[in-house]
C-alpha cells in the first residue's frame, strides 16, 4: 500500500510539515508532561482512525517507558484505573476537542474546568496546541492514506 501523496517528497508538503513540526517542538519543550503528550496523541489518533499516528505514538511512548497496560487501555480510559486524574482530564479534553463536530457546544465548561484543576495556564496552552496539532497530523495522514506499521521510534528526530 502506498500513500496517495509523498508528504516528504513534495516540496510544498515538506515545507508545510517543517512549519507544523516547529509547532510540535514548542509543545514538546513545554511543561506538559511527556507521558500526557503521548496519551493525548494516541487517543486523538485512535478517534480519527489514523493508523500511522497511532503506530508512531504507541511506539514512541513504549520507547519512553510507557507500560503496555496503559497503552492498551487508552481507548477505554474511563474504565481504567491506571491513569491519574490529570491524565483523565487531558484525555477528556482531547476527546471533546477532537470530536467538535459531534457536540453542538464543542468542549464543555466542565471538561475545561477539570483540566484547569490539574494544569497551569502554560500547560493548558500546550495541551490545546497539542490537541489541535495531532488532529492536523491525523487529517493529513488519513487524507493521503499514509500506511502504518513501519515507524521506528525517534525516526523523525
Amino acid at each position: 500500500m502506498d500513500a496517495r501523496l509523498n508528504l516528504f517528497g513534495n516540496p510544498l508538503a515538506a515545507k508545510f510539515l517543517k512549519h507544523i513540526n516547529s509547532a510540535g517542538k514548542v509543545v514538546a519543550d513545554s511543561a506538559l508532561p511527556a507521558a500526557t503528550e503521548e496519551l493525548v496523541k494516541i487517543r486523538a489518533s485512535q478517534i480519527n482512525g489514523c493508523g500511522f499516528c497511532t503506530d508512531m505514538h504507541t511506539k514512541d511512548a513504549t520507547a519512553a517507558g510507557e507500560t503496555p497496560q496503559r497503552l492498551h487501555l487508552v481507548a477505554a480510559w474511563r474504565e481504567a484505573k491506571v491513569f491519574t486524574d490529570a491524565e483523565r482530564a487531558a484525555l477528556e479534553l482531547t476527546e471533546q476537542g477532537t470530536r467538535i463536530a459531534d457536540a453542538a457546544g464543542g468542549v464543555t465548561d466542565e471538561a475545561w474546568a477539570n483540566a484547569a484543576k490539574h494544569y497551569d495556564e502554560e500547560q493548558l496552552a500546550a495541551l490545546v496546541g497539542l490537541i489541535a496539532l495531532i488532529n492536523a497530523y491525523n487529517r493529513l495522514n488519513v487524507i493521503i492514506q499514509q500506511p502504518a506499521g513501519d515507524y521506528q521510534p525517534g525516526q523523525f528526530g
